[in-house]
């Protein structure tokens, strides 16, 4: 067996234009379980959509963008229903930049021989696959990319900008990049642990033949660059894909200001689907109530989904595209609150 037996279907991206999820939403509010949990995070997606005073952060974790998401990310990005993102470095740089340097993801099988795939340099997330060697390029060009700067340390929000700025030069493969568009619309990108990815490997060898001055990434620099964005915004709105870093990081910005000096409201609305489980009483699965005690998110508009993310994500976004609620929105452009 050969790489290419095994690399030759590619996973394609869902795109919410293309279908009209609203009649099935306005079904499911009427159901029970997830379904109606799904209508409701729907509508409170859509009362972010028409609050004008409201700025909305998307926190990304695992590997929805690798699954078939991709596009719906960027596709928020250009009918302006977000304002930030907060990532994991794998969301953003083994994913997002990884297709943009025209790299793929292929289907797999969970149940797949995982020695045979280490032997022909295949990498596996659950039951898709991504080839070791692109990936070690697109490593490189993490490297190249930071071999070209000034050497002092960047915050990841800076950094991630100058990959964007990369792919905007002629570099990108694939135009309709989470990476690109955020660049082109002034949508800040932070991953608070950017080294946990493909960014960690093409710094370290960058730091490796670097030794006495290099790039490094700040990630107090991130928090502080986050929290100015709930200190300038005031009221804000969080769709929460996964747990993990992305989803404290960002519900923090609230103590975070207090900590500083300024009170700001908790973040007025809140969703989060996830699959992880409450019991063990970790950050990633802690419920949005259990947030409001830490005086992170208010309770009025909050909503769980105890959903995979690829299985309810296409229909919520769908919905919001063909409602056209985004249209009235004002860009916020908080990339240059950072000068």
């Amino acid at each position: 067996m050969k790489k290419k037996d095994l690399l030759k279907e590619v996973i394609k991206h869902i795109d919410i234009a293309s279908f009209d999820s609203t009649p099935l939403i306005n079904a499911m509010r009427d159901m029970s379980f997830t379904s109606r949990d799904t209508a409701n995070a729907t509508d409170i997606f859509m009362r972010m959509m028409k609050d004008k005073n409201c700025s909305v952060i998307l926190t990304l974790a695992g590997s929805t963008s690798a699954g078939g998401c991709m596009q719906i990310y960027h596709d928020m990005i250009k009918y302006n229903m977000i304002d930030a993102v907060v990532a994991t470095g794998a969301s953003i740089v083994d994913m997002d930049f990884f297709e943009a340097l025209g790299y793929k993801h292929y289907k797999g099988d969970p149940y797949m021989n995982d020695s045979i795939l280490r032997d022909l340099y295949i990498d596996r997330i659950y039951d898709t696959l991504i080839d070791e060697e692109q990936l070690q390029a697109c490593d490189q060009t993490i490297k190249i990319i930071a071999d070209k700067l000034e050497k002092r340390p960047y915050s990841s929000r800076e950094f991630i900008k100058e990959m964007g700025k990369y792919l905007a030069s002629g570099k990108s493969k694939k135009k309709d990049s989470l990476i690109q568009i955020c660049y082109e619309n002034n949508v800040p990108i932070f991953c608070p642990a950017f080294s946990d990815s493909s960014a960690g490997f093409g710094l370290a060898k960058h730091q490796w033949e670097n030794p006495k001055k290099h790039v490094s990434i700040d990630s107090v620099a991130d928090f502080l660059e986050l929290t100015q964005i709930k200190m300038n915004t005031g009221e804000t709105g969080l769709l929460m894909i996964g747990g993990g870093v992305p989803k404290n990081f960002t519900q923090d910005t609230v103590i975070c200001a207090e900590i500083l000096g300024k009170e700001v409201p908790m973040h007025k609305y809140a969703i989060q689907i996830t699959v992880a489980d409450v019991r063990d009483g970790a950050c990633s699965s802690s419920t949005l109530k259990e947030a409001s005690s830490w005086g992170k998110v208010d309770t009025t508009y909050e909503q769980m989904v105890y959903a995979e993310a690829t299985s309810v994500l296409p229909m919520m976004m769908s919905y919001v595209y063909h409602s056209g609620s985004w249209k009235k929105r004002k860009r916020r452009e908080f990339s240059k609150l950072y000068k």
